[in-house]
């Protein structure tokens, strides 16, 4: 009977021991989501930092294009002021929207094109395009570990038991599957 008991217990530990450990990889799966969200928050501030000294330079030169600038003021509004991360993430489809417009515009002024501080702006918020691309393409990476390992036996138990559930992709808009028209 002792014996059994020695058994039961080892058996015990053992379980208790795999579900710490399980416990432990959920905690550091799910810290990666979360600092790779942060540094797509961090690029996503770049930009909208960027944003003022943009429209101020393009208003130089095209005055009358108003409604444009108003709505990429706003639509950087939305995304500051973006909560969670699917609030975010539909708030920046808005903003990409609306830059695809100003920088539309910048193309029809010649001057605008050559002037130093434009460019310079425009090569800055072309980086930083590159570094929101790089670190979505992150945040999905660690998306699809945490999705896959939560939907595991047996760390599904766990998860659930934990109220840990899956969590979005960032997805790119719809705009985004239209080709773009490059017209010279």
């Amino acid at each position: 009977m002792k014996k059994g008991w020695i058994a039961a217990g080892i058996i015990v530990l053992i379980l208790v021991i795999g579900a710490v450990g399980q416990y432990n990889n959920l905690v550091n799966l799910e810290t990666n989501v979360d600092a790779r969200w942060a540094q797509v928050e961090n690029q996503l501030q770049r930009r909208a930092d960027l944003i003022p000294n943009l429209v101020n330079t393009v208003k130089g030169y095209a005055s009358h294009e108003e409604g444009v600038f108003t709505e990429v003021a706003a639509a950087r509004g939305r995304l500051l002021a973006a909560g969670d991360p699917s609030a975010r993430m539909e708030a920046n489809q808005g903003l990409d929207s609306a830059l695809g417009r100003l920088l539309a515009i910048a193309e029809s002024y010649p001057e605008l094109k050559a002037d130093t501080s434009f460019i310079r702006l425009q090569d800055e918020l072309a980086g930083t395009e590159n570094r929101i691309a790089v670190e979505r393409m992150r945040y999905n990476e660690s998306i699809e570990t945490w999705n896959r390992t939560i939907r595991r036996f047996p760390t599904v138990v766990i998860a659930g038991l934990m109220g840990k559930t899956s969590r979005p992709f960032f997805e790119a808009a719809e705009s985004a599957k239209d080709v773009p028209q490059v017209q010279f």
